[in-house]
């Protein structure tokens, strides 16, 4: 792996023999510079304040990690497995081990075959020194709650799971989750999940550190919303065609909102780019 950008004297530097050093050479970088690329802002809690004067974040730093072929698609026969590699799956290990909660969508839960966050000894001190627990808790969207709670997601959590649920959810499948063990968090008013209201609900819960694994229509609802703070976008090397799905779906937004560049790294020509709100 080799940093790309942000451009700095260590991006060309090389060993005294000719060949690449310092942590931007190409070679295999380690969990823990990995951890130090992709760390979460110090001070989340810079976005623009609401009418009202409170936060929309409750302090959070909402970041996405997706994965796209070079024509767009986020998934090949349903997974996104296939058009990942190696390095791209150290990325998300780096990313799960940073965050406070990672948030998925039902459908991904079911078609990843999701399973709880471990505990990683790479990056227990890093953890601690953080205040957070040996892992992230994982937190499933879901409106209907139709989700197979004798699943290890619910039975064998280090951190009991949450399902971020409406307010009009079936009564029967709220006690079904609590019975499992796992934490029903309310973030909307009716049948489904409010975007904003979620992250405001972990946010609350002390899971400031956020990070969403989609699917698509779930990233998509928290771009509408306006509430994605960054995207962490491995773009894969191949072409798949098909009707696959983009990164986010659902309803556009009236005016595109900018991003930009914060970092780029590169390993066997997959490319692990990092985006930012303008306004973070």
């Amino acid at each position: 792996m080799r940093s790309l950008f942000p451009v700095t004297d260590l991006t060309t530097s090389t060993s005294e023999g000719g060949g690449p050093a310092g942590p931007s050479a190409d070679r295999e970088w380690s969990l823990g510079e990995l951890a130090d690329a992709y760390a979460y802002p110090a001070a989340p809690d810079r976005r623009a304040p609401a009418a009202g004067g409170a936060d929309p974040s409750g302090g959070s730093w909402l970041r996405a990690n997706m994965v796209s072929t070079l024509d767009g698609a986020a998934q090949h026969e349903g997974r996104s497995q296939p058009i990942s590699c190696a390095a791209d799956m150290r990325v998300f290990g780096t990313l799960r081990g940073l965050a406070d909660v990672v948030i998925a969508g039902a459908e991904t839960v079911r078609q990843e075959g999701y399973r709880p966050a471990r505990a990683r000894e790479a990056f227990a001190a890093r953890r601690a020194a953080a205040g957070q627990g040996p892992a992230p808790a994982v937190a499933v969207v879901s409106g209907s709650l139709e989700l197979d709670f004798s699943l290890p997601l619910f039975t064998e959590p280090l951190v009991p799971t949450l399902v971020l649920a409406g307010a009009a959810a079936p009564a029967d499948r709220i006690a079904a989750a609590r019975k499992a063990g796992a934490e029903v968090v309310i973030a909307g008013d009716g049948a489904g999940v409010d975007p904003a209201r979620a992250v405001r609900e972990l946010a609350d819960r002390g899971l400031r550190r956020q990070l969403t694994e989609g699917g698509p229509r779930l990233l998509g609802q928290f771009v509408a919303a306006g509430v994605l703070d960054e995207l962490c976008l491995t773009i894969s090397p191949m072409l798949t065609a098909g009707d696959a799905q983009r990164i986010a779906g659902g309803p556009g937004v009236a005016v595109p909102e900018r991003f930009f560049l914060a970092s780029l790294l590169e390993e066997a020509g997959f490319l692990f780019s990092r985006y930012r709100r303008t306004d973070s």
